[in-house]
């Protein structure tokens, strides 16, 4: 009777991060705090990139389109994340929730395809520098953005009305702080292995064939480093490939982790890849590229 009440109200239940009073204050400030830096690290760079000329380049159009995923994907979890942490009910609708797990998938798929190609446009510009405004012009970069969105939004159209279509009559409690598609599958009291199928392959195709991508791009673009005689040239591209290398092992090893066997979904993974890789990407790239500190030195010098 529980079951059948739960299901007939369309609500599911997220049982959050925990339930002890002064760890809900705690993860409230500090997810409060990733967000913030998350949004300004963000936008700051989308800034600089349209203020500063010499960052109009395509490597900086790809990063302006990781900045703009990650914002929208950090805004699809944390708000809510913040509102169910300090709220007594945590509940969400049927169509909220489908909405929350539709963005998030979107655009997970997004940013593994657009690191895979800010690898190729590295690989591109390092080892194929006569031929780099050739390879990769304004029309093959709109081209590519707009590849890495399509394929995220086209891959949460299958998936999600999937799932939504299972009958979740075990329970509309979720173990879980946002609407994500792993613990949905442990809800439904019908067999969900063709789910599990669906999802496994979907990650493989995406997330493997991005990261041997950028794996193959790399092992180009080292040997071709290992062949430039200026140190400070070999200095420069490290330094470049060293930012990109960070955030890529960061994201794909966590979407592996969480996809491959989507049964055994971890909320500390989930944390890792929806709201601390969004915030320290920006980081990341500013620290080590100089034209944006420079950028940023240069704005601050003249106010």
């Amino acid at each position: 009777m529980e079951n059948l009440n739960q299901t007939s109200s369309g609500r599911f239940y997220l049982l959050g991060l925990s339930n002890v009073l002064y760890l809900q204050g705690i993860c409230f400030c500090v997810f409060l705090i990733m967000y913030l830096m998350t949004l300004l690290g963000n936008f700051l760079l989308i800034i600089l990139v349209r203020i500063n000329s010499k960052l109009q380049t395509p490597m900086y159009f790809f990063l302006s389109n990781l900045s703009m995923i990650d914002i929208c994907f950090s805004s699809t979890i944390v708000p809510k994340i913040l509102m169910n942490t300090l709220s007594k009910d945590r509940s969400i609708s049927l169509v909220g929730c489908a909405i929350q797990m539709y963005f998030h998938m979107a655009l997970g798929a997004a940013e593994c395809i657009i690191l895979a190609v800010m690898a190729y446009d590295r690989f591109a510009a390092i080892c194929r520098p006569l031929h780099y405004q050739t390879i990769i012009n304004m029309k093959m970069c709109i081209l590519l953005a707009s590849i890495s969105w399509g394929v995220g939004f086209i891959t949460a159209s299958v998936h999600v009305p999937l799932t939504f279509q299972l009958p979740f009559c075990k329970s509309h409690h979720v173990n879980h702080f946002f609407c994500e598609m792993p613990p949905f599958l442990r809800l439904s009291c019908k067999d969900t292995r063709p789910n599990e199928i669906a999802i496994t392959v979907t990650a493989q195709f995406i997330t493997l064939c991005s990261f041997f991508l950028t794996l193959i791009s790399y092992i180009h673009i080292i040997s071709n480093v290992f062949k430039i005689r200026s140190s400070q040239g070999r200095e420069k591209a490290f330094s470049t490939c060293a930012s990109h290398l960070t955030v890529v092992s960061m994201f794909y090893g966590t979407i592996i982790f969480m996809y491959m066997k989507p049964r055994t979904a971890d909320k500390t993974v989930s944390i890792i890849y929806t709201v601390v890789t969004p915030m320290i990407n920006p980081i990341i790239y500013s620290i080590r590229n100089k034209d944006v500190k420079d950028t940023i030195k240069m704005k601050l010098s003249s106010l």
